[in-house]
């Protein structure tokens, strides 16, 4: 059984530990910081581009394109955590870097006492990823698809709840 989001998530924490662990992250994924000079590299834009893998995905799992479907899920998740690290000064340049931003996330929340939000946050990861795979190999049903979209949906929900002030950005 998946854990589900923490209706009353823990309160959304300090910048400075959310930008200590990005920054952590970068450094572990060997992804040197950059100067934020391109408009693309916002916060409120990957948060942008989050809610539009998001819409996608569903346009594309009801018409059957699961391996589509199954790679906007991915990239709802991608945007996300790309939008956090933004939001607290860090931009990502690796795929890499993706997976230590949620890693180093996890240990916060878990630092904090909140096993449940790192295991939510964990374990959807790894199913988000899993969608991404499918991409290239369509290998996974309509329903596992449809439930690893929807598992995407609560980690993109956890993450700006826990990690963006004031909750999630408006779409």
């Amino acid at each position: 059984m998946s854990p589900t989001p923490n209706p009353n998530p823990a309160p959304a924490y300090p910048h400075a530990a959310i930008a200590a662990a990005v920054a952590r992250a970068l450094a572990n994924a060997d992804d040197p910081p950059q100067p934020r000079t391109d408009a693309r590299r916002f916060p409120h834009k990957y948060a942008a581009l989050s809610h539009d893998f998001h819409t996608s995905a569903w346009q594309h799992l009801d018409a059957g394109d699961l391996p589509q479907a199954s790679n906007k899920a991915w990239g709802l998740v991608a945007e996300t955590v790309k939008a956090i690290a933004a939001q607290h000064g860090g931009i990502i340049h690796k795929h890499h870097s993706i997976a230590e931003v949620v890693d180093q996330l996890c240990r916060l929340t878990l630092d904090a006492g909140d096993g449940e939000s790192a295991l939510l946050i964990g374990g959807i990861f790894m199913i988000a990823e899993r969608l991404h795979s499918n991409f290239y190999e369509n290998e996974s049903s309509e329903t596992i698809v449809l439930q690893g979209l929807i598992k995407c949906e609560e980690m993109s929900a956890q993450l700006y709840a826990l990690f963006w002030p004031d909750g999630a950005p408006a779409a």
